[in-house]
């Protein structure tokens, strides 16, 4: 979860980063599917229990399950789940092995995904696409695939907004809604790499750093990850997992006790308690003692290196003091900064330092031994900031049912 910012996701390397244009170099808005003056409706929202679950939230033992539950032999399970992982297809009509009675069963009894695409904006040469997707509830949720030349990376979403509140961020601005479930955020990413094959590439990356905090929501995160990492469906490596964090102690040190290893990300911010508790409100809770603390606790149980997500803010967390806090705080922990100059909201007051403010607060680093990387973010003229996307859509749906 990186308030305020998709990461433009550039490969970790010594040094500062190539003198990108902060700005990116964006083709015209294209909106590939509904255009943006389309109604978005959003139907009575469903309690808990009522919301459907779907194929994709399903591990394919629990599938086969399902499939004998319909009268289907477990084998039948397994082509579909073939067909859903490795051929990509979006809908049973297209799994033409299954029996015509077994596909219409599943489709009345079992959806395939529980997510409609609402649009799909395009950015950077068609190699940046961010999807609004609408729920069986009505409520929207935000995706980006990022193609780069050896590898192309999915930023997923875990919940609709966000209870953490940081005061960048366009995602919490209307609070939490509700959890995704796990099928929610792997349709998330089986659309994004259905997006990859169309584009004649392989999704090879995973961040959960979208709408949400992904330790409020624990169990799902997990199970979308077993499901997604499966070797027999999309077969994406734990360690091409990363799942970032605003700081959530407790889930931080279990994380380290899970099998899979995937990577894992600290939004931080502030190298202090004063300013960090201004920027987040969880630093209240969790100051930063204690994420230090459960942080290097983490990296001697697992011998892994942490990423800490660092928002560069003009005249809020730039200054070549709090680089020089940065370092103390972060030295001599097996960990990699990344820079993110942010990506501004337009109802929100904070902007982006100038480039060569940028670049001397990663040199700081630099120079006191401390692993950075300067990453543009991308999409800025689709409204790629976490939840943007989402938040215009919400105002247009209101403008939409307001009295005339």
């Amino acid at each position: 979860m990186l308030p305020s910012s998709y990461q433009s996701d550039t490969a970790p390397r010594p040094g500062l980063a190539a003198h990108a244009d902060p700005r990116g170099t964006l083709a015209a808005m294209d909106t590939t599917s509904a255009p943006s003056s389309a109604p978005i409706h959003r139907p009575k929202r469903l309690p808990m229990a009522a919301r459907p679950r779907g194929f994709y939230d399903l591990p394919l033992q629990d599938l086969e399950a399902r499939f004998a539950d319909l009268g289907a032999p477990a084998y039948r399970a397994r082509q579909a789940w073939n067909w859903a992982y490795r051929s990509l297809v979006p809908s049973y009509d297209a799994m033409t092995n299954l029996p015509a009675a077994l596909r219409r069963d599943l489709a009345e009894r079992l959806p395939l995904t529980t997510l409609e695409t609402v649009r799909d904006l395009s950015a950077d040469n068609g190699e940046t696409i961010k999807t609004l997707y609408r729920t069986v509830d009505g409520e929207l949720v935000e995706t980006v695939l990022m193609l780069y030349p050896d590898r192309a990376t999915v930023c997923v979403s875990c919940q609709v907004g966000c209870a953490v509140g940081c005061a960048f961020c366009a995602t919490g601005l209307g609070g939490l809604a509700r959890n995704l479930t796990a099928g929610e955020i792997v349709a998330q990413v089986v659309g994004a790499a259905r997006q990859a094959k169309e584009r004649g590439r392989t999704l090879t990356n995973i961040v959960m750093m979208g709408m949400g905090e992904p330790f409020h929501n624990y169990d799902e995160t997990m199970k979308f990850i077993g499901i997604v990492h499966d070797p027999d469906g999309l077969n994406l490596g734990a360690r091409r997992i990363t799942i970032s964090t605003s700081g959530v102690v407790p889930k931080i040190l279990q994380l380290a006790t899970e099998p899979l290893q995937v990577n894992l990300a600290v939004s931080l911010h502030s190298p202090n308690d004063e300013l960090r508790s201004r920027l987040m409100p969880i630093n209240d809770r969790y100051p930063i003692a204690d994420l230090m603390a459960a942080i290097r606790a983490y990296i001697e149980q697992t011998g892994r290196r942490v990423s800490f997500e660092y928002a560069l803010m003009r005249g809020i967390n730039d200054s070549d003091e709090i680089a020089l806090q940065l370092a103390d705080l972060l030295r001599g922990i097996l960990c990699h900064v990344n820079i993110i100059p942010l990506n501004p909201v337009d109802v929100l007051p904070y902007e982006r330092p100038d480039p060569a403010g940028i670049e001397r607060f990663a040199a700081t680093l630099e120079r006191a031994g401390i692993p950075t990387t300067v990453r543009y973010s991308r999409g800025l003229e689709i409204d790629a900031a976490c939840g943007q996307l989402r938040a215009k859509a919400e105002r247009l749906r209101e403008d939409q049912q307001a009295p005339r």
